[in-house]
Protein backbone atom coordinates (compact mmCIF):
# COMPACT_ATOMS: atom_id res chain seq x y z
CA UNK A 1 0.00 0.00 0.00
CA UNK A 2 1.49 3.65 -0.88
CA UNK A 3 1.48 5.99 1.42
CA UNK A 4 -0.24 8.80 0.54
CA UNK A 5 2.25 12.36 0.45
CA UNK A 6 2.10 15.58 2.28
CA UNK A 7 2.66 18.80 1.09
CA UNK A 8 4.11 21.48 3.20
CA UNK A 9 0.50 23.22 2.67
CA UNK A 10 -0.81 20.45 4.14
CA UNK A 11 1.39 20.85 7.34
CA UNK A 12 0.59 24.71 6.83
CA UNK A 13 -2.92 24.16 7.02
CA UNK A 14 -2.74 21.93 10.10
CA UNK A 15 -0.71 24.54 11.91
CA UNK A 16 -2.82 27.21 11.01
CA UNK A 17 -6.14 24.75 12.57
CA UNK A 18 -4.50 24.42 15.36
CA UNK A 19 -2.91 27.84 16.30
CA UNK A 20 -6.68 29.07 15.24
CA UNK A 21 -8.07 26.49 18.05
CA UNK A 22 -5.62 27.74 20.38
CA UNK A 23 -6.24 31.33 19.97
CA UNK A 24 -10.10 30.86 20.00
CA UNK A 25 -10.27 29.34 23.03
CA UNK A 26 -8.25 31.67 24.61
CA UNK A 27 -5.74 34.85 23.74
CA UNK A 28 -4.59 38.33 25.36
CA UNK A 29 -7.47 40.50 23.08
CA UNK A 30 -10.68 40.12 25.33
CA UNK A 31 -12.15 38.53 22.52
CA UNK A 32 -12.38 34.52 22.70
CA UNK A 33 -14.57 31.63 23.81
CA UNK A 34 -12.80 31.99 27.84
CA UNK A 35 -13.68 35.70 28.12
CA UNK A 36 -16.96 35.64 26.25
CA UNK A 37 -18.07 32.43 28.76
CA UNK A 38 -16.85 34.92 31.64
CA UNK A 39 -18.65 37.99 30.20
CA UNK A 40 -21.60 39.42 31.84
CA UNK A 41 -24.23 37.85 32.34
CA UNK A 42 -22.10 35.10 33.28
CA UNK A 43 -24.67 31.90 32.58
CA UNK A 44 -24.70 28.88 30.46
CA UNK A 45 -26.79 29.36 27.44
CA UNK A 46 -27.55 26.44 24.44
CA UNK A 47 -25.18 28.61 22.43
CA UNK A 48 -22.77 28.67 24.67
CA UNK A 49 -22.63 25.06 25.92
CA UNK A 50 -22.96 23.95 21.88
CA UNK A 51 -19.73 25.56 21.08
CA UNK A 52 -18.30 24.42 24.31
CA UNK A 53 -18.48 20.81 23.02
CA UNK A 54 -17.45 21.64 20.11
CA UNK A 55 -13.98 23.28 20.98
CA UNK A 56 -13.73 20.24 23.60
CA UNK A 57 -14.37 17.69 20.45
CA UNK A 58 -11.52 19.81 18.88
CA UNK A 59 -9.33 20.13 21.26
CA UNK A 60 -9.38 16.41 22.39
CA UNK A 61 -8.80 15.29 18.39
CA UNK A 62 -6.40 17.81 18.10
CA UNK A 63 -4.14 16.87 21.47
CA UNK A 64 -4.70 13.01 20.91
CA UNK A 65 -3.41 13.04 17.94
CA UNK A 66 -0.49 15.39 18.54
CA UNK A 67 -0.08 12.86 21.92
CA UNK A 68 0.26 9.76 19.56
CA UNK A 69 2.62 11.04 16.68
CA UNK A 70 4.75 12.51 19.28
CA UNK A 71 4.08 10.95 22.58
CA UNK A 72 4.41 13.01 25.70
CA UNK A 73 8.60 13.51 25.48
CA UNK A 74 8.27 15.02 22.12
CA UNK A 75 5.65 17.53 23.12
CA UNK A 76 7.55 18.60 25.67
CA UNK A 77 10.42 18.64 23.50
CA UNK A 78 8.68 20.76 21.32
CA UNK A 79 7.55 23.13 23.52
CA UNK A 80 10.98 23.51 24.60
CA UNK A 81 12.61 23.84 21.36
CA UNK A 82 10.31 26.72 20.63
CA UNK A 83 10.46 28.38 23.92
CA UNK A 84 13.88 28.46 23.36
CA UNK A 85 14.14 30.16 20.46
CA UNK A 86 11.85 32.83 21.22
CA UNK A 87 14.50 33.00 24.29
CA UNK A 88 17.35 33.15 21.41
CA UNK A 89 15.53 36.13 19.76
CA UNK A 90 14.96 38.03 22.64
CA UNK A 91 18.65 37.33 24.17
CA UNK A 92 19.76 38.60 20.10
CA UNK A 93 17.45 42.00 20.78
CA UNK A 94 14.93 40.69 17.99
CA UNK A 95 12.29 40.52 19.91
CA UNK A 96 13.36 43.53 22.61
CA UNK A 97 10.69 45.84 24.90
CA UNK A 98 8.29 42.96 24.39
CA UNK A 99 5.24 43.55 26.68
CA UNK A 100 4.02 40.43 28.80
CA UNK A 101 0.78 40.43 26.87
CA UNK A 102 2.92 40.24 23.25
CA UNK A 103 4.84 37.34 25.11
CA UNK A 104 1.29 35.75 26.29
CA UNK A 105 0.55 35.86 22.27
CA UNK A 106 3.79 34.48 21.50
CA UNK A 107 3.29 31.42 24.35
CA UNK A 108 0.16 30.78 22.41
CA UNK A 109 1.05 30.75 18.91
CA UNK A 110 4.51 28.63 19.84
CA UNK A 111 1.83 25.97 21.49
CA UNK A 112 -0.50 26.10 18.30
CA UNK A 113 2.59 25.45 16.37
CA UNK A 114 3.65 22.69 18.14
CA UNK A 115 0.44 20.88 18.29
CA UNK A 116 0.26 21.69 14.21
CA UNK A 117 3.46 19.95 14.02
CA UNK A 118 1.68 16.65 15.98
CA UNK A 119 -0.97 16.71 13.85
CA UNK A 120 1.36 16.12 10.94
CA UNK A 121 4.04 13.90 12.51
CA UNK A 122 2.92 10.91 11.29
CA UNK A 123 2.54 11.33 7.55
CA UNK A 124 6.07 13.61 7.61
CA UNK A 125 7.28 10.02 9.27
CA UNK A 126 5.58 7.82 6.95
CA UNK A 127 6.88 10.00 3.99
CA UNK A 128 10.50 9.86 5.49
CA UNK A 129 10.76 6.56 7.02
CA UNK A 130 8.05 4.86 4.90
CA UNK A 131 7.04 3.35 8.28
CA UNK A 132 3.03 3.99 9.33
CA UNK A 133 1.95 4.35 12.75
CA UNK A 134 -1.27 3.02 13.83
CA UNK A 135 -3.02 3.22 16.96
Amino acid sequence: MAVQGITWSGIALRVAVAVALVLITFNPSGTSFYHWLAAPPVGITALKAFLGVALLIAWLVCLRTAYVALGAIGLILGCLLLGTFVWVLVDMDLLHDVARQSMVWIGLVVFGIVLGLGLSWSLLRARTTGQIEVD
